[in-house]
């Protein structure tokens, strides 16, 4: 990692220009999880030279760095797909993708990190390059080493450059008010859950920009996280994260000839109904397409969605 940035320098940052130039027209992010932690480091240069290379012709704000945590205390159920743990995005990032040279927004599941470990980090990011986003724990039975408040004001403290994001769960009720608490503990943006109900995101968009307009203050870029699923397995898999989708579609998907073409006009549709409905309100906005699957062709779908989704901002045509 870097030595630390002279903070009056933020207002200039790339990270800076991306958030608040972005949103009016609309921020796009890729997402990818880094990779495992039992892999291999030439393997793990393999991979990262394959990601930049796709990254390359998609004309994206940013990247997004997932942190992974075991969610198990969240569902009773058994996890579709086994918890396997992965490099941590911020050593992921400054050891390995060096040839990156646009913004990442670094998740940080800050319960799995001490007090101490997060201040390290925390004065050590560049925060001309580097955002984050802080996410609280699974359930509030789950024992963590920070809380969420406790690394909001660490931030705070030791870092108040540092354009902090959070988590917003589009279905769940009066998530504008946690919104609203978020924003007052200084997140500058938030990102989505996965989005598969376009009512359900509309809706908290509306509320919260409403809300923000009583109380004179100006909302914050809300970024709609897309990802395709390509199989019955991933749909149990996003529903058992808590994911909201639609009866009707959950109907579609699973009888689909093609499960993955299927998702993919879907997320389009989603995409195209959210910009027409955040630019008719005047919400800044923004979004995040991911692509956590091994599978290469839900790799290359993902990098697909996201040439489209850059087209229907207004960036030219859809070339991957």
């Amino acid at each position: 990692m870097v030595d630390r940035v002279d903070s009056n320098n933020n207002s200039s940052s790339a990270a800076s220009r991306m958030l608040v130039d972005g949103a009016e027209s609309g921020i796009l992010l890729f997402g990818i999880t880094p990779p495992r932690l039992s892999t291999a480091p030439e393997r793990i240069r393999e991979i990262t030279a394959a990601t930049l290379a796709r990254l390359d012709v998609l004309d994206v704000d940013g990247l997004a760095l997932y942190d992974i945590d075991d969610e198990s205390d969240r569902n009773p159920e058994e996890r579709p797909f086994p918890y396997l743990p992965t490099i941590d995005p911020a050593a992921y990032h400054a050891d390995y993708l060096g040839g990156w040279d646009r913004p990442a927004v670094i998740y940080r599941c800050v319960g799995k990190y001490t007090e101490a470990e997060l201040r390290t980090w925390l004065r050590t990011s560049d925060t001309g390059q580097v955002l984050s986003v802080f996410v609280g724990a699974s359930s509030k039975d789950k024992t963590v080493r920070t809380r969420l408040s406790e690394a909001q004001d660490l931030r705070r403290e030791v870092r108040p450059d540092l354009l902090l994001g959070g988590v917003a769960i589009t279905e769940r009720p009066e998530e504008h008010l946690r919104l609203l608490a978020k924003q007052e503990a200084g997140c500058a943006y938030f990102i989505s859950q996965v989005v598969y109900s376009a009512d359900a995101a509309k809706s908290m968009v509306s509320d919260y920009y409403y809300a923000c307009r009583e109380r004179q203050l100006e909302p914050k870029p809300v970024v709609f996280t897309l990802s395709v699923c390509g199989s019955v397995k991933t749909l149990a898999f996003l529903k058992w994260l808590g994911v909201h989708v639609p009866r009707w579609l959950e109907n579609s998907l699973r009888h689909a000839e093609d499960t993955l073409a299927e998702s993919y006009q879907h997320c389009l549709a989603n995409a195209q109904d959210l910009i027409a409905f955040c630019r008719k309100l005047g919400m800044p906005f923004g979004f995040l397409v991911e692509s956590v699957s091994i599978r290469k062709v839900e790799i290359e779908a993902s990098v697909a969605l996201a040439a489209e989704v850059s087209a229907l901002l207004g960036r030219g045509r859809a070339s991957a």
